[in-house]
């Protein structure tokens, strides 16, 4: 099963677009969870049972278990493992944002996927299509390819001759022989948003930038639906997991896109 097949499937299961950025950052850990012997997976595994039938995927960013060092990736590593043997059907995103000359690719392959065990990757596509070609050439993971970022200063150059456009349309056109590319665009931009909606087709969209970072729910189901009325992992990560209560705010943002879904 490719991985967009298998976010399709638990699309439909869960009735859920949403995806839960584990972003386990050591020093916002509840502090009865900093007395475990693996603080940062026994988080993740409280944070996967509260809300694994609300998601399409997880979302866990490397640079929270790198700044641990070797403990913090042995703890990423257990997350994954523990997903792939109890929730097997949910999708895992490496939050990685790699992209390297092509043989440096070939070792976030073999860490990604063999001994993480994720289902996907975020790249960035500054080095062009034949510096990703190992990524991109492994037809059952996804490639979540930077475009239009959710960061305040992401137009510094993704906005200089449209480049966020000419990246849409390099990836949906080019790039995508394998039907495992897809793009991230940041809630925080639903105009441009509607726009790489417009270039890429029904081509998923990984769309950060909901809850902490201020995106508008209503405007990005609006501007990021596909023709299948899905087409989207709209990301919640803080707002949700160092929230009082997960298991609500994750219900509460699931419904809330549902509503919207169910107007568009």
């Amino acid at each position: 099963m490719t991985f967009q097949q298998k976010l399709d499937l638990i699309e439909k299961n869960n009735n859920s677009l949403l995806c839960v950025g584990l972003d386990s950052n050591i020093h916002k850990l509840p502090k009865q969870f900093l007395k475990k012997d693996y603080p940062q997976f026994s988080f993740n595994k409280w944070i996967i049972e509260q809300t694994n039938d609300l998601v399409c995927a997880y979302k866990p960013n490397t640079a929270f278990y790198e700044a641990r060092g070797a403990d913090g990736i042995m703890e990423l590593r257990m997350t994954c493992h523990y997903l792939k043997k109890h929730y097997p059907e949910i999708p895992i995103i490496l939050d990685a944002k790699r992209g390297d000359i092509g043989s440096t690719n070939e070792g976030y392959v073999e860490f990604a996927y063999e001994y993480l065990g994720v289902d996907a990757i975020t790249l960035h596509p500054y080095l062009g299509k034949e510096a990703l070609q190992p990524l991109l050439d492994l037809k059952e993971k996804g490639c979540i390819i930077l475009c239009r970022t959710s960061n305040p200063g992401s137009g510094e150059f993704q906005d200089i001759h449209d480049l966020y456009k000419k990246v849409a349309q390099s990836v949906s056109q080019n790039w995508n022989r394998n039907k495992n590319c897809m793009l991230v665009v940041g809630a925080t931009y639903p105009k441009e948003l509607a726009e790489i909606r417009k270039i890429v087709g029904d081509m998923t969209l990984l769309i950060p930038g909901i809850g902490a970072q201020g995106g508008n729910v209503e405007k990005t189901v609006g501007a990021g639906l596909n023709t299948k009325n899905a087409g989207m992992m709209i990301n919640s990560s803080r707002g949700i997991i160092f929230a009082k209560n997960p298991r609500n705010e994750a219900t509460k943002l699931k419904e809330e896109i549902n509503r919207y879904r169910n107007q568009f």
